[in-house]
């Protein structure tokens, strides 16, 4: 139970709306994407501006009451399920795109605002935020950042902390940390912006940001094509590199255990290649010679399959024939539809042993469950692969037993046991398969540093008890 004085005190800070309590909170605040248990926050806070926010944890901390920042509530790991006990705080209503500067290639841009806005904002203005994932009309700016999202087009531009030059953050305390530069040259001491990129919100609750643009690409070729092995999928992804001088921005690639089970059970997607053998992959090419660039592309294309690096490839001849490829890449919200409860997996590797360990994955599950679905796919240019299993007709799936199994590989070779969506509450057991003792010694000390009452997003992406 909040005290009155607390309750009093937040709604004078928030004003009319900005204090929600008991059964006016939205249900949707008790969870996130994750599908975990919800758990129902004492209260719900919603300011509409950074000094409100700072406000609202100012207060916080001076009652001792823990806060758990929420974004869009797209996260797969738990890091915006409320923890017990904790009042949540939204920044639905911290939204807007403050400027863009053409001159300089930058955008600022309040934490609240969804992706696909700032994306639209960037375009307007004739520039480019490469930032981009599939919940990109739900997610927001300050989730991406407080996460370090990666999405699509890693592999030519890098994950999130990549397009981020500024940062303004509340610190547990509630003091405003201003850190807005807007050059990309500053080597004025500590890089403070990085402490919260990627940190959940465990050091500080993101509230603006300068985002770095990129000139609007003129070309956009996408092409889904068929390698008989991994070896030949690496030798592609390596002669484009070659051949179309850094301009591929998207290299997904799809294992038969997806792509033929996306076939065979969603008979109203528009298959570009039959269910086989060999692995898929779909290819983007963003480029600026209209003039040229077509050719290259095709004439790369030709080569892969003169060189047997390719047995089939079909070239994007419209705008609605791009979006039918990415609809099969991104099946995935159709899991629930097509499988029921999934256990699903987001690790990285070298991207040159991806097709070993997505072997050795896939029959370890068959080993143990030989009517398991274990689906596998992912942006293989970067190394991150995404696995979905799920065992039909089991009244509960074995969601421990599987991580145990496919996180121990991980371990095992080398690997993260999350390329792109955090560690949350969901991955907590298993962070030192990726992380040694020593890491996490330093990762705690930052925490009991900064936080050291352990007020925002206790119990979140660090084991504190050991």
């Amino acid at each position: 139970m909040l005290s009155t004085r607390l309750i009093e005190e937040l709604s004078a800070a928030l004003g009319s709306g900005g204090l929600l309590l008991g059964q006016d909170i939205p249900e949707r605040h008790g969870t996130d994407w994750s599908g975990m248990t919800p758990i129902p926050p004492l209260a719900l806070a919603r300011p509409s501006t950074p000094e409100q926010v700072a406000a609202v944890v100012r207060i916080c901390h001076r009652f001792n009451q823990p806060v758990t920042p929420q974004g869009g509530l797209t996260g797969l790991v738990g890091g915006a399920r409320p923890s017990p006990g904790s009042v949540a705080l939204s920044l639905e209503r911290l939204v807007g795109v403050e400027a863009v500067d053409a001159a300089t290639s930058t955008l600022t841009v309040l934490a609240g605002t969804p992706l696909q806005r700032v994306q639209e904002a960037a375009e307007e203005a004739g520039l480019f935020l490469a930032l981009d994932i599939g919940s990109r009309g739900s997610c927001t700016i300050g989730g991406n950042l407080a996460t370090n999202a990666g999405g699509n087009r890693v592999l030519r531009y890098g994950m999130a902390r990549d397009l981020v030059l500024g940062l303004e953050a509340v610190l547990p305390d509630g003091t405003l940390l201003s850190s807005m530069n807007r050059m990309v040259k500053n080597n004025t001491g500590t890089d403070l912006k990085q402490l919260f990129i990627g940190s959940e919100g465990t050091l500080g609750i993101i509230t603006r940001a300068v985002l770095k643009l990129h000139p609007r690409p003129r070309t956009n070729l996408n092409a889904f094509v068929r390698a008989p092995d991994f070896a030949a999928v690496i030798a592609f992804l390596n002669l484009g590199h070659e051949r179309l001088g850094g301009t591929i921005s998207s290299f997904e690639a799809m294992w038969p255990s997806f792509y033929n089970l996306v076939v065979e059970r969603m008979p109203e997607v528009r298959a570009p290649l039959p269910a086989g053998d060999g692995i898929n992959v779909l290819l983007e090419m963003a480029g600026w010679d209209p003039e040229s660039d077509a050719e290259r592309f095709e004439r790369f294309l030709a080569e892969a399959l003169e060189g047997s690096l390719l047995t089939e490839a079909v070239v994007a001849k419209s705008e609605q024939e791009t979006r039918s490829f990415w609809t099969i890449r991104h099946a995935g919200s159709e899991y629930p539809r097509i499988l029921g409860e999934i256990t699903s997996f987001d690790i990285s590797f070298p991207a040159d042993r991806l097709g070993d360990i997505v072997i050795e994955a896939e029959a370890a599950l068959r080993a143990r469950w030989p009517q398991i679905n274990a689906l596998s796919y992912g942006h293989v240019g970067d190394g991150n692969i995404h696995l979905v299993v799920n065992l039909p007709s089991a009244d509960r799936q074995p969601k421990e037993e599987i991580s145990d199994i496919v996180y121990e590989i991980t371990g095992r070779q080398g690997g993260s046991i999350s390329g792109e969506h955090g560690i949350g509450t969901r991955k907590l057991p298993y962070l030192g398969y990726s992380r040694d003792a020593s890491e996490i010694a330093l990762m705690r000390l930052l925490k009991t540093t900064i936080d050291p009452k352990n007020l925002l997003n206790p119990g979140k992406m660090l084991p504190l008890d050991a």
